[in-house]
């Protein structure tokens, strides 16, 4: 019961998450975290490329990358396995690269765009190794690869209930974004690593 209950709940976040990013065609852009951008920067036509290629494709991601990890749907249908894992890799690899790039604009400073490039960074890693060890048949490396992958993206879910959290505790948003940017994806790979050390074992 508590197995299933942890799997409903990481596929809702991964669900909700997923699909925040339409919020910035439906309403007013100028909210949350763009409210301490610059105007300059705003009205950037590169770095609004990467806000929106990185926000896009990573909600794909979320959105889909949740069900690689159902037993289910691997054993009785490979073939949409398969081709939800290519969407995933697309889209990761596009979202990544584009974290990479807007990560050198990151409010806070050099301590928020080094978490953020070294995150976009291990993203993109995982998910290319993990794409490469499934094409040449190494499946439990493609599996522990998949893992470091995913928790890397559910980063997006991590740092949005991290950051109201961080914010309350220090009572001002730059501070907490400061923190936020290494806390919503080191202790997931930190689970990650338990994880894959777990079926290892098994």
């Amino acid at each position: 019961m508590v197995k299933k209950g942890l799997w409903i709940l990481f596929a809702t976040f991964a669900l909700l998450v997923g699909l925040y990013p339409m919020i910035y065609f439906l309403i007013d852009r100028k909210f949350g975290l763009l409210n301490s951008k610059s105007a300059e920067l705003l009205s950037n036509t590169f770095w609004n490329i990467g806000f929106y290629t990185h926000i896009i494709f990573g909600g794909i991601a979320l959105l889909v990358g949740w069900t690689q990890f159902s037993s289910k749907m691997r054993n009785r249908r490979m073939a949409l396995h398969r081709k939800l894992g290519k969407v995933y890799v697309v889209a990761v690899l596009l979202s990544a690269s584009a974290g990479i790039y807007i990560g050198f604009f990151a409010t806070g400073g050099w301590i928020s765009s080094a978490g953020f490039i070294c995150l976009g960074i291990i993203w993109f890693y995982t998910t290319l190794k993990a794409y490469l060890h499934i094409k040449q048949g190494e499946i439990e490396k493609h599996q522990k690869m998949m893992v470091y992958s995913y928790a890397a993206c559910f980063a997006a879910v991590t740092l949005r209930i991290w950051l109201p959290i961080l914010t309350i505790i220090y009572g001002d948003f730059s501070k907490a974004y400061l923190v936020v940017a290494w806390l919503c994806w080191v202790p997931n790979l930190a689970v990650g690593y338990l994880i894959t050390r777990k079926a290892a074992n098994q």
